[in-house]
């Protein structure tokens, strides 16, 4: 982490924005720094840059779905008007730069209000145009299996299961849609970390909404307007799983105070798929 701070307050300085007093606001698959008193904030590499290579490459797709959403008013996070927003790899650290929103962690977000978001959201990402990967979360499964040790063979098989049933094509998705990335603002909620970006099934996006332990997930898949394939709803909440162990076993190499958690989440998902692989 400290090595993100000191690239971060480095870069901007060397482009006139001094930092006397940064702030960390979260320390996980990426870095934020609040790059204070300007109001920037600064998105490092973190477990990311350890899963995903170049990770620059999953930076600049956010960068491009942004574009695409402010030209059509979409309430998401700005990238930064005082800083090149980047991606750009400074002092080894990968990062891009964004417009400081306040955020009150305070607010309980409505389950309804979250899945009508997420569905404006997708409306205005339906007619998205730029190549997109075909197959965002299984590819970070095959990226991050050397984290996995012993039970990488495991984790290669049932990945092999799943892709084959995944059905290729669709549209332009958030990636990683649940409340812990939208921002609670007095103007309503702002959406963030669009990082994790494909092309894949609405039942995507969805079944990220329906496992969040942040909100009623149920409730908000209910308020979701139009129909959805249960089914495939399923098949991808299996992938997010899987997904899941790539990304707790990768950060534990950076935050070792994990390592429980991500034991504990992999035990649990040895003893639901062993006997089937």
């Amino acid at each position: 982490m400290e090595q993100a701070i000191r690239a971060a307050v480095s870069y901007a300085a060397a482009h006139g924005v001094r930092s006397t007093d940064p702030a960390v606001l979260k320390n996980g698959s990426n870095v934020l720094v609040h790059l204070r008193p300007s109001p920037v904030v600064a998105r490092a590499a973190g477990t990311t840059g350890l899963v995903r290579t170049p990770v620059a490459d999953w930076f600049g797709r956010e960068l491009s779905v942004v574009d695409h959403l402010l030209a059509r008013d979409v309430p998401v996070v700005a990238p930064s008007a005082e800083l090149p927003r980047g991606p750009v790899v400074h002092e080894g650290v990968t990062l891009s730069f964004w417009t400081f929103t306040p955020h009150d962690p305070s607010v309980s977000i409505k389950s309804a209000d979250f899945a009508a978001s997420l569905a404006d959201l997708h409306q205005a990402l339906a007619d998205y145009s730029d190549p997109l990967p075909a197959t965002g979360p299984l590819d970070d499964v095959v990226f991050g299996l050397p984290f996995l040790g012993e039970h990488a063979e495991l984790l290669r098989a049932e990945h092999e299961r799943l892709a084959a049933l995944l059905p290729r094509g669709g549209r332009a998705l958030h990636g990683d849609a649940h409340p812990g990335n939208v921002l609670a603002t007095p103007h309503g909620l702002v959406w963030n970390d669009f990082e994790d970006t494909w092309r894949g099934p609405l039942e995507w996006d969805l079944a990220l909404m329906r496992r969040t332990k942040l909100l009623d997930g149920e409730a908000a898949l209910a308020a979701y307007p139009g129909s959805h394939d249960p089914e495939l709803l399923d098949l991808c909440g299996e992938i997010r799983w899987l997904q899941t162990q790539i990304w707790l076993q990768a950060s534990v190499r950076r935050l070792p105070a994990r390592q429980a958690e991500a034991d504990a989440e992999l035990a649990r998902w040895l003893a639901a798929h062993t006997d089937d692989l």
